[in-house]
Formats: C-alpha cells, structure tokens, sequence
C-alpha cells in the first residue's frame, strides 16, 4: 500500500466514526443530549467534547500544529473530567463547530504531513512522548470509535435508537416485541448461566 493510499484510509476510518458520532446528537433535545446515562456521567455532547479535544491535541499540538482554539477544559488546573461534559454555557453549536473545526485542523494535518513525521505528544512522559503522525492517526481513529460506541448505547439508552449511520443500523430486523423476547432470552440465559457457575 502506497502512503497516499494509507492515508486515504485512515482518514476514511477516522471519518466514518466521527460522522456516527454527530449523528448520535440528531433529534434530541438539549436535556437528552447532555443528560449523564451511565455512574460515571457518560453522555453524547461531552463525548463530541472531548473527541474534539483529542483530535486538536493529538493531531495538532504534538506535531508543531497549534490548533488555536481555546480549551480551558485541558489546561492546567481544570477541573478533572470537564472535557467530558458540557456546561449550561456551551452549546450544542459551539461543541458541533469546535469538532468540525477540529477536524478540518486535524485534515489538514494528515494532508500536509508525511506519515513518517515524528511529533511529540506534550502531556506524556518524555521518555515516550514521540510519536509518529501515523501512531497519532491511528489512535485517535480508536478513540473516536471507542467513543462512538459508548455513544451508541447512550443513544439507545435515551430513546432506542441504535446503529452507524441513518439506514445502516447493523442489527438484525425486528420488532418491539421481537427485542423483548430476544432480551428475555438473554436475561434468562444470564441467569441460568450463573446458577450453574
């Protein structure tokens, strides 16, 4: 595989995750879209939050690219967790902007970069703080799809809906009643599984 073609790739990872995460936000209201879902507050709009904040950093900082967006919820001092959740003050626009922009930043990196460039990751020890662009790439694609996911369940938490994209939502067919059977069946065997441990 030729670099350009690796690129090409990587960017169309990277893409496909971001765009299932944005479209995670579409239809909720701004209690639904902020709402914490699980004990450790995960919720959609801080996840879009904090992807943002990963992708400026490690696709622009650690390779010499100041983005030059403001981000106090990173810098020294702030509160642990913040770029995990919105605030009253920011909103869904403001977050959504910040990540496309972040984005575009982050492109424009991968574009103007060989994937051999070694930049250095700032908030990591210094005895592992290189990195190639290609390593950077490839973990912010894990992340984004890590974060993905979890905003998958939070969605279907909030209202049901599931899957990547709109009409593409990777589960079998069927019908309310077919899913409640199906997770009954689940439970039971869950249950019987542990009687017998």
């Amino acid at each position: 595989m030729t670099a350009p073609d690796a690129k090409a790739d990587l960017h169309f990872y990277l893409q496909s995750a971001r765009d299932a995460l944005l479209w995670k936000l579409e239809g909720l209201s701004e209690y639904d879209a902020r709402r914490p879902l699980t004990p450790t507050g995960t919720n959609l709009l801080g996840l879009v939050k904090h992807v943002a904040s990963v992708e400026l950093g490690y696709l622009g900082d650690t390779f010499g690219r100041p983005s030059g967006e403001a981000l106090p919820w990173v810098e020294d001092g702030a509160e642990p967790n913040a770029d995990m959740w919105a605030t009253a003050d920011e909103s869904r626009e403001q977050i959504v902007g910040l990540y496309r922009r972040a984005w575009a930043h982050a492109d424009a990196t991968l574009d103007a970069l060989p994937l051999e460039t070694v930049g250095t990751v700032p908030w990591w020890p210094s005895h592992r703080a290189e990195v190639t662009l290609h390593h950077a790439v490839v973990r912010v694609i894990g992340d984004t799809h890590r974060h993905a996911g979890h905003a998958d369940i939070v969605r279907e938490l909030v209202d049901g809906a599931v899957g990547m994209s709109k009409g593409n939502d990777s589960i079998p067919p069927g019908d309310a009643a077919w899913w409640a059977d199906h997770r009954s069946r689940l439970e039971r065997a869950a249950r019987e599984a542990d009687r017998g441990a």
